[in-house]
C-alpha cells in the first residue's frame, strides 16, 4: 500500500484560518462518537483514540471538554455519516465523508464543490471499489517481524506491514481497528501513534498534470471550507 494513505490533518492546514475548521470537524465527532459510545475514554476505545489525535493536532482542551459536556447532557443535534463519490480534476476519484444534521444541504454542498471545477459526483460506490477501507497505524520501531508477531499472536488479519526510516506502518481491514490498536498497545509498552486512523487508502495512484493539479487543489480547498465535511480521500499522486 506504500505512501497511498493520505494525512488530511496536512492539507487541511495550508493556511491558519484552517485551524477553527480543524476544532469545528473535531468537536463534532468527538460528540457524534461519545454519544453513540459513552463518554468515558477507558470505555470507549474510539473516543479515547480520537481525543488523542485531537490532543496532538493541538485541539485546545476546552473545545474537546465542551463536546463531550454536550454528549453527556443528552438531546443536542443528531448528525448522521453521509459518504458522496465522484471524480474530480485529471479524472481523480474522490471520496467525501461527512457528518450531516440536513443531508440535502450537505449533498447540494458537495455537488456544487464538483460542478465549481467542472467535475460530476457519482453514485453510491461509483469509486469506493477502487479502495482498501483500512486501519493505518505509523509508529517508531525498526522490527516489522516482530510488530507482525505481535499482531498474529492477537489473531488480527493484518493487510500490510512495511518498515522505512525508523517507522513501521501497519494495515489491517476497518473492522479490526480495535483489536490492531489493543495488541500494540499490549506488546509494546509507551509505543505512541504518529498515524492511528480509519481511512479510505487507493488500490492505485494517478499522476495529474499542473493544470489539474492547480483545479485539484482548488477543489480540495472547496470541500475543506464545507462545515459538514469530516474527510477527503483520493488517488491523485501529488
Amino acid at each position: 500500500m506504500g505512501r497511498a494513505y493520505q494525512n488530511r490533518k496536512e492539507s487541511m492546514a495550508k493556511t491558519s484560518d484552517m485551524k477553527a475548521k480543524i476544532y469545528s470537524k473535531y468537536s463534532r465527532e468527538i460528540y457524534v462518537c461519545a454519544k453513540s459510545g459513552g463518554v468515558e475514554l477507558d470505555g470507549n476505545l474510539a473516543l479515547a483514540s480520537l481525543v488523542e489525535r485531537a490532543k496532538k493536532d493541538q485541539v485546545p482542551a476546552h473545545v474537546i471538554d465542551k463536546a463531550l459536556d454536550k454528549a453527556k447532557g443528552g438531546g443536542g443535534e443528531d448528525f448522521d455519516v453521509a459518504r458522496y463519490e465522484g471524480f474530480g480534476p485529471g479524472n481523480t476519484m474522490i471520496i467525501v465523508d461527512c457528518l450531516t444534521d440536513n443531508p440535502n444541504r450537505t449533498f447540494g454542498d458537495v455537488r456544487s464543490c464538483f460542478n465549481k471545477v467542472k467535475t460530476k459526483i457519482g453514485g453510491q460506490g461509483s469509486v469506493s471499489h477502487m479502495f482498501d477501507h483500512s486501519a493505518i497505524f505509523v509508529f517508531n520501531g525498526d522490527d516489522e517481524e516482530a510488530v507482525l508477531e505481535a499482531l498474529m499472536e492477537a489473531d488480527v488479519d493484518v493487510s500490510d506491514i512495511e518498515c522505512e526510516d525508523g517507522k513501521v506502518t501497519v494495515f489491517t481491514p476497518n473492522t479490526e481497528y480495535a483489536k490492531t490498536r489493543q495488541a500494540l498497545l499490549a506488546a509494546f509498552e509507551g509505543i505512541e501513534f504518529d498515524v492511528d486512523e480509519v481511512q479510505f487508502v487507493p488500490q492505485a495512484t494517478v499522476e495529474i498534470s499542473d493544470e489539474d493539479k492547480e483545479l485539484f487543489d482548488k477543489f480540495l480547498d472547496l470541500l475543506n471550507f464545507l462545515d459538514d465535511v469530516q474527510n477527503v480521500y483520493h488517488n491523485a499522486e501529488l
